[in-house]
């Protein structure tokens, strides 16, 4: 979500959300009813963090561009930048411990980038949780 909206800002954040839910897949229940894919909470989750970041980009960018040891964040790659966002984001808004928001980032862009991008969200992400 954090990708298509990186490539195509949208300008109503809630609107961008619901859209992007609304074309993933369903799937057919025992009773031969159909149900979404995601559970409620999955959804939740996943709405909370991606609201929190395209409403605080701005924010978010700047602090991010401050840690990047003399380069831009729009040099790096779409998914290195969304993972860096969210991260950041959890790292001042979730009670998850940062250790663990580090972690879960790495693990990101090693699966959805490439693995040379570990060392570089792991860096500034920890340099973020140390500013904090």
């Amino acid at each position: 979500m954090l990708v298509a909206a990186d490539l195509n800002p949208p300008e109503d954040v809630d609107g961008f959300i619901e859209g992007f839910f609304s074309v993933l897949p369903t799937m057919e229940t025992k009773e031969g009813g159909v149900r979404d894919r995601i559970s409620a909470k999955v959804r939740e989750f996943a709405a909370t963090r991606a609201r929190g970041v395209l409403l605080g980009r701005e924010a978010i960018d700047g602090k991010l561009e401050a840690l990047l040891d003399g380069w831009q964040l729009g040099r790096l790659g779409t998914v290195e930048r969304a993972v860096l966002r969210l991260g950041a984001w959890e790292l001042e808004n979730a009670d998850i411990p940062p250790a663990v928001v580090i972690n879960e980032a790495v693990d990101l862009v090693n699966w959805f980038s490439s693995p040379k991008s570990r060392s570089l969200v792991n860096g500034v992400l920890d340099k973020y949780a140390k500013t904090k």
